[in-house]
Parts: structure tokens; C-alpha cells; sequence
């Protein structure tokens, strides 16, 4: 399993995977899940994949030559001249289906789901950043306003504290600090997921030139991420007053005050307890 999100914010985009496959507990192994294209001065695209590995492999590689013929268009559509992040998002879907069309039969003999979740980020001279979550049939949905971040793969464990912090006025240097806490719960609860993590921050406007990092166990801001927040969690867990069952004169806040309205069920022990 793996767990990637990515964040679209006014400053830019921010986008975070880790890099552990496995296909059982003995077979445990690191590939990059993070890919960035770039041509400096006109686009600046990041690709982060989830599922079957072999499949998001070849997606890849597929995309770097793969032409989409488009009948509004003179010239089929590549990642390097779509003149939008919407059009290179179809050109990725394109991919997704001719690798489904080579592959998908060979792996349905042997039982295998045609599996596979991307984040499509970046941005195209012209148009601002842009970010999408890309599925298995080649289609998309885009980021937005009200819904500024992405996840694939193990989303629950990380989720909560993206909900409370990211919108897209958040800070890069804020968002980045919000995905690693969400990252690190992950790694936290799910031993699927695993160090290190590919990070890829790219500032709005920049058209290339991303900060790309790797960032393993003995990253000294990692580990501070990793080191702290459990401890303030749970400081933070602890100024919550416990609950008090009846208000009192120095009680504003009890968690009950009337008498409960629901009563357990009682095992009828003689008919004389029976109620008609």
C-alpha cells in the first residue's frame, strides 16, 4: 500500500508520497511514487501514483511519449503542448486507457485488478496551478476551492488534520508542515507506509525549478515533525477537562443534565415483570 496527498494553495502546490510496496510481509520493497516533468519558463508538472506498481510503472512511461488524438486539435496532445493542466489531465487519462487496453485481459487471467489512483499537479504558462485526482478508467476530478487537497491510497489515518488545517490561503511552509504531520500519523497506524518520503513543493507562478527532497529517518525536520506532535496531541488531549455527569454551581459544562432518557434492556426473569 503507499499514501500520497497533494495540496492546491494560492502560493503553489504542495505534494507528498512515501515510497513503500509491498505484496506480502516478507516482500517488502522502496520505489519513488513521485515524478516531475518540467520545461522551465512553460510547465511544471508533478505526478504521484497509488496501486498496482507495475501498472503505475508503465503508466508513466507511457506518458512521456503518449499522443492523444483530439479531433479539435491540429496536432495530437502530449504533456509537453496541451496548452492547460485540464488537457494534460486527459492526456493522462489517454494513458491510463492504452495501458489498460495493452494489459488488462493478461492480468485478468491471472486475477488481477487493473488498479491504479494518480495526483496530477502543476502548472502550464497561462493558467494558474492546478491539481486533479485521476482513476482507474482514465477520468478526473480537479481541486477546488472548498476542497483544496487530494489523497490516495491509506487516507484515513492522515485526513483529520488536513480537514482542520489546509485551505487554500494556507502558507507553503504551513502546508508543508500540515502534510508531514498528516504523513506521519499515517506511518503511525499503517505499516504499509513507510520512509522515505518524496516531497515536491513548487510556488505558484515559478513554471519549474521545485524544491524536490527526499526525506528519510535522520531528516532532522522529520524528525522533529515525528517527535513532537504525538506528545503535543496528547497535551492537547489533556486541557480538555474530563467528562462531569450533573451540572453543580462551578460546572457550566456537565455531559448529562436530566436524567437519561434511554434505560438498558433487562432480562424478564418472571412473567409478573412482563410489561403489556
Amino acid at each position: 500500500m503507499t499514501y500520497c496527498v497533494a495540496a492546491r494553495l494560492n502560493a503553489g502546490l504542495v505534494f507528498l508520497s512515501d515510497s513503500r510496496t509491498n505484496a506480502g510481509i516478507d516482500q517488502i520493497s522502496t520505489f519513488r511514487k513521485a515524478m516531475v516533468y518540467e520545461n522551465p519558463g512553460d510547465r511544471c508538472i508533478t505526478l504521484l501514483s497509488a496501486g498496482n506498481l507495475s501498472i503505475s510503472q508503465a503508466i508513466r512511461e507511457t506518458l512521456q511519449t503518449h499522443a492523444m488524438v483530439d479531433p479539435d486539435e491540429e496536432i495530437p496532445l502530449t504533456i509537453w503542448n496541451a496548452r492547460s493542466m485540464f488537457d494534460i489531465a486527459r492526456v493522462l487519462g489517454s494513458a491510463i486507457r492504452e495501458v489498460h487496453r495493452r494489459e488488462a485481459k493478461a492480468l485478468r487471467d491471472q486475477g488481477v485488478d487493473f488498479n491504479v489512483s494518480m495526483l496530477l499537479g502543476g502548472q502550464v504558462a497561462g493558467e494558474g496551478p492546478r491539481l486533479f485526482q485521476v482513476y482507474s478508467a482514465g477520468n478526473f476530478i480537479e481541486a477546488t476551492a472548498e476542497t483544496c487537497y487530494f489523497q490516495i491510497g491509506e487516507s484515513k489515518y492522515g485526513k483529520p488534520v488536513l480537514d482542520r488545517i489546509l485551505t487554500p490561503q494556507t502558507p507553503l511552509d504551513e502546508a508543508v508542515k500540515c502534510l508531514l504531520v498528516s504523513m506521519d500519523s499515517t506511518l503511525k497506524s499503517n505499516l504499509s507506509v513507510g520512509l522515505p518520503l518524496d516531497l515536491v513543493i513548487y510556488e505558484a507562478h515559478s513554471l519549474g525549478n521545485p524544491r524536490i527532497l527526499c526525506l528519510d529517518e535522520h531528516n532532522p525536520y522529520f524528525q522533529l515533525v515525528h517527535t513532537t506532535w504525538g506528545p503535543r496531541l496528547r497535551e492537547a488531549f489533556d486541557a480538555i477537562d474530563n467528562p462531569r455527569w450533573s451540572a453543580d454551581a462551578h460546572d457550566a459544562t456537565p455531559l448529562s443534565q436530566a436524567p437519561e432518557k434511554y434505560k438498558a434492556l433487562r432480562k424478564i426473569t418472571s412473567p409478573s415483570q412482563r410489561v403489556e
